[in-house]
């Protein structure tokens, strides 16, 4: 299996958990948009969704998804997205497609996360992908000191020669060089630091279940 087959073999199992009549969480990034393209084949079962980003909500209506505030709704059965890297507690860093507060948000509100990636992300020890961490753009050189002093290497996040801006109007920090062994501790830690808005890192709410594509087929993990 391609990673891409991967990815396409964990969002197809996923569907299994959508509740028929509900309003389900979406997340972002590219297995998520795979996720997308198979809740548009079953677009009757549900009510709608909540998108953890103006991309994921376009590509919602793109199928006929009725895409709903977070404001509006009252119960969120499930929340479904990718991980940029998960250990085997269901720890994970989130993050890469600069979506991670909203993310965090939608996380936060869902009674059951279920995590879907390809079995490349599964890792030991967080923290070979960058940590993204979400900072106000007049904090961003203060917190990369302060995340520099807790043993990271902050990059400022570019697009097109600029600061990527994220859909709440911030920027981003992306921190190499993190052997993350304690990560709810770690998440406290950077999320209070002010200026930052939160930090890619999913460890207080971890996934409850864990999705893995992998050569042999979809692996599962239950946390």
């Amino acid at each position: 299996m391609t990673q891409d087959e991967q990815k396409q073999a964990v969002a197809r199992a996923a569907i299994d958990y959508v509740e028929d009549g509900a309003i389900i969480g979406v997340g972002t990034g590219s297995t998520a948009n795979f996720f997308i393209d198979e809740l548009g084949k079953v677009r009757d079962r549900i009510q709608g969704a909540v998108a953890s980003s103006e991309a994921t909500a376009a590509r919602l209506r793109s199928h006929g998804i009725r895409v709903f505030d977070l404001n509006e709704v009252d119960s969120l059965p499930v929340y479904i997205d990718g991980a940029d890297e998960i250990n085997a507690q269901g720890a994970m860093i989130k993050g890469g497609g600069a979506a991670l507060t909203r993310e965090k948000i939608v996380t936060s509100a869902a009674d059951k996360f279920i995590c879907i990636a390809d079995g490349s992300k599964l890792v030991d020890t967080l923290g070979k992908f960058p940590l993204p961490v979400e900072v106000i753009p007049m904090s961003h050189r203060v917190v990369s000191r302060k995340l520099a002093a807790l043993g990271g290497q902050p990059t400022l996040r570019m697009k097109d020669g600029q600061p990527l801006v994220t859909d709440n109007g911030c920027y981003i920090l992306d921190v190499a060089g993190l052997q993350i062994g304690n990560p709810a501790q770690f998440e406290a830690t950077v999320n209070n630091i002010v200026g930052v808005v939160t930090v890619g890192l999913f460890a207080q709410r971890c996934a409850d279940v864990a999705l893995l594509g992998t050569s042999e087929g979809v692996k599962k993990l239950v946390f």
